[in-house]
């Protein structure tokens, strides 16, 4: 549901400030998925750190789906330092043709069945590798049946984002939570990452170091919605929802439920 306007004293406000709001649709779709908390955009990395953090789980075990080079090893490394670190990709994979480094428990697979047993893992790290899967939804099957009960999947994924390393489909964020739900995973939280004009501008001037620093703070399109809202008064949960409907990357979360909880 929108937000109600703030009061207002004086001449009727102008139409623009009644309107609906940019993303109502979207936030009535995802409800209590979309955080309550904050507008702010986010990371796949914060994300994960604020899972670790909350969780403090000793001696978990990871894994990277889609791990490409293996750079997240020194990010578990920083995070959870006590963490069992295991990665897969495929065989075909650009990035892990590049791979250099053998310090990690590498695994290869066919885009779809993973070459692990049952509720094995505690967490899936999955950044910037859903738009790249044929069969998302195999694929999201498979997350659910390695993680343990209580378990969880953190990533992000591209929404808007133009053509890259052979991507075949960009999810929305409301498309994603009903995979991730089909899959048997409860969403717990999607929050808007880079916006998708900061994205298609990179992409047409073939990136540089001038769009690195919209990775880790309020990007352009989110700027001029922050001050949109602030103008309107809207409460956090509507700008998230009007970052996501323009977002080029969007964050996600998602639990193995336990026995007992329900699943979506």
């Amino acid at each position: 549901m929108a937000p109600t306007p703030p009061t207002r004293k004086g001449p009727p406000a102008p139409s623009w400030f009644t309107a609906a709001v940019l993303g109502d649709d979207l936030r009535e779709l995802l409800g209590p998925r979309i955080p309550v908390h904050t507008g702010a955009q986010t990371s796949a990395e914060a994300q994960l750190d604020d899972c670790l953090r909350a969780r403090e789980q000793a001696g978990a075990r990871v894994l990277d789906l889609g791990c490409g080079a293996g750079d997240s090893i020194d990010l578990f490394r920083r995070l959870a330092p006590d963490a069992r670190w295991s990665g897969v990709d495929i065989d075909e994979s650009p990035e892990v043709a590049m791979r250099a480094r053998d310090d990690g428990d590498f695994h290869t697979f066919d885009g779809e069945r993973l070459p692990f047993g049952d509720a094995e893992f505690d967490v899936v790290w999955c950044k910037q590798v859903l738009e790249h899967v044929e069969t998302p939804r195999t694929l999201l099957t498979e997350v659910a049946r390695v993680l343990r009960p209580g378990g969880v999947l953190i990533g992000s994924t591209s929404q808007l984002e133009p053509f890259h390393s052979r991507s075949t489909a960009n999810p929305t964020p409301y498309g994603l939570s009903l995979a991730l739900e089909a899959a048997g995973l409860r969403t717990t939280s999607i929050r808007p990452s880079i916006d998708s004009l900061t994205l298609i501008a990179r992409r047409a001037v073939g990136g540089g170091a001038f769009f690195d620093r919209w990775w880790t703070r309020e990007s352009p399109v989110n700027r001029a919605i922050d001050l949109y809202a602030r103008v309107r008064g809207l409460e956090p949960a509507a700008v998230s929802a009007a970052k996501l409907v323009l977002c080029g990357q969007f964050v996600f979360a998602a639990e193995r439920p336990s026995a007992g909880q329900p699943e979506a």
